[in-house]
């Protein structure tokens, strides 16, 4: 069953892998972040998303801006050491905080079309018709699990059901983005492998359907 979502916000940084040090953001928004968006809006086992064509409403502008982050992380291990009674983990933010930079997007404003299948985890009762009126109720209520955001948490994303009928003003660009981050494979948990496919928008509208996926 498809589903069409509208997303808006001040910012987004849809990071690029082969930057290492300052983030650079994609163009638009990836499959795998649009997944992730919706995903925060409504999630059940039973049911798997999959990203059918994202269309673009407002022009591609980048700004640079520069961010307080910190280098280090605070490690599982240590974190289950202190719940058995050892030493608290700590994180010296003074020590550890650098200033970076990125070029991020802003005044991005998006529609996203996709469909969910089901899953082996579904319970008896679960049923396609059911879940997407768990999603468009919670589309109108303005209900999530977690706030949806624009790959980072600081730049939080605005979301509503797109209006039935209503024809969707996609800008008329058409450009080649280059290879562009899928999704993640989780085959094997070990191993998780990214996956990259040629992207392209037409008029405005970024097609994620049977595309050619590299690993």
């Amino acid at each position: 069953m498809s589903m069409l979502i509208e997303v808006w916000g001040d910012y987004a940084c849809f990071s690029r892998p082969e930057m290492k040090t300052e983030r650079v953001s994609y163009d638009i928004i990836t499959p795998s972040a649009a997944r992730g968006l919706v995903e925060a809006i409504y999630w059940h086992p039973g049911m798997k998303y999959h990203i059918d064509r994202i269309y673009l409403l407002n022009p591609v502008r980048f700004t640079n801006i520069r961010r307080n982050e910190v280098k280090s992380t605070l490690l599982s291990s240590a974190a289950l050491s202190a719940a058995k009674g050892g030493a608290a983990p700590v994180l010296y933010t003074s020590a550890d905080i650098q200033q970076r930079a990125a070029l991020v997007l802003q005044d991005v404003h998006y529609v996203i079309e996709c469909h969910f299948t089901m899953t082996d985890k579904a319970a008896p009762g679960d049923n396609p018709g059911k879940f997407q009126d768990i999603l468009r109720r919670r589309l109108n209520k303005g209900q999530c699990y977690h706030q949806p955001c624009f790959g980072c948490r600081e730049f939080p994303a605005n979301f509503r059901e797109w209006p039935a009928g209503e024809p969707i003003p996609a800008l008329p660009v058409t450009q080649d983005l280059g290879f562009m981050l899928y999704d993640l494979d989780y085959a094997d948990p070990e191993n998780i492998q990214p996956q990259f496919f040629r992207a392209k928008l037409v008029d405005g509208v970024l097609d994620c359907r049977n595309v050619e996926v590299f690993t």
